[in-house]
């Protein structure tokens, strides 16, 4: 199998630079419309596919993101790999605005997102004790020195719902659980990407303090920005160092992602829906 990346795009990060042979394309999918077409082409080499999370102009808030459209076209558009770059608070003093985040772990506040492809008629359940791709997120962590970033290799992120930011009661709370970085998207691509049987990474972009710093105040979604903007060039230059990092031919992952549903699928051959079934032809269609 080759190598293909994809690149899910967060807040400031709507367009990947420097790929030969770009186009813009639809990608239908049972689920839905994904948040945007999705841009393909080559870079270094490599097959890479581009989706801006919350489209282009930013028009989906982080409750209303198509995330199972957005999962599914990028693994029926052929995508093996896929790394996330999303803006995040800190939650830690050493994590500063302008730091970049290999995160490895989550915490789910979300009430409102589709948790699962699967469901009454085909009932499955992976592994997400390690939800991000080790070989993938050292990639990403290398990419991320090469470019001259401060980069951090693993944080744990709080998911909330949004679409508001933090009580300071709550962003003092989630310091307390042992939550490095807050965020409202994370999570939600995380468990999708792993019932894909797709690696997946996640760079975060810190943009502020949220509300416990002291000396930080109120999180300001003008000063967010400006420091999205900011390092949006950073972001987009460690995305192009990426492929040079990843092998062309692509060997099975040493972690088991593209294996994760295996031994998952609970429900009887005789018993699944077909309905269902044919919805997750691109997502689980090896096992099934």
């Amino acid at each position: 199998m080759q190598t293909m990346l994809g690149i899910i795009g967060g807040s400031g990060v709507y367009q990947i630079d420097g790929l030969e042979g770009a186009a813009w394309v639809k990608v239908p999918t049972p689920w839905g419309k994904p948040s945007d077409e999705i841009l393909v082409g080559r870079l270094h080499g490599l097959p890479v596919a581009f989706l801006p999370r919350h489209g282009r102009g930013h028009v989906h808030d982080p409750a209303t993101v198509p995330y199972r459209a957005n999962i599914d076209a990028l693994k029926r558009i052929g995508c093996t790999d896929l790394l996330a770059v999303s803006a995040v608070g800190s939650l830690r003093e050493d994590f500063a605005p302008g730091d970049f985040v290999i995160v490895d772990q989550y915490i789910d506040r979300t009430s409102q997102r589709p948790m699962s492809f699967f469901g009454s008629g085909c009932v499955a359940h992976v592994s997400l004790a390690d939800p991000t791709c080790p070989r993938l997120g050292a990639a990403a962590a290398e990419a991320a020195r090469l470019q001259g970033l401060t980069v951090h290799r693993g944080a744990t992120y709080l998911s909330m719902e949004g679409p508001q930011f933090s009580t300071r009661a709550e962003s003092r709370m989630y310091r307390t659980w042992g939550a490095d970085v807050i965020g409202m998207t994370g999570l939600s691509e995380a468990r999708l990407a792993r019932e894909a049987e797709l690696c997946y990474a996640s760079v975060a972009m810190v943009t502020d303090y949220d509300c416990w710093h002291d000396s930080h105040g109120a999180v300001d979604v003008a000063q967010v920005i400006a420091v999205v903007h900011a390092n949006a060039d950073a972001a987009r230059g460690l995305v192009a160092h990426l492929p040079g990092l990843l092998a062309a031919d692509r060997a099975p992952c040493p972690h088991g992602c593209d294996r994760a549903l295996q031994n998952a699928i609970m429900t009887a051959p005789d018993k699944r829906d077909p309905a269902l079934l044919a919805r997750l032809d691109a997502v689980a269609g090896r096992v099934l």
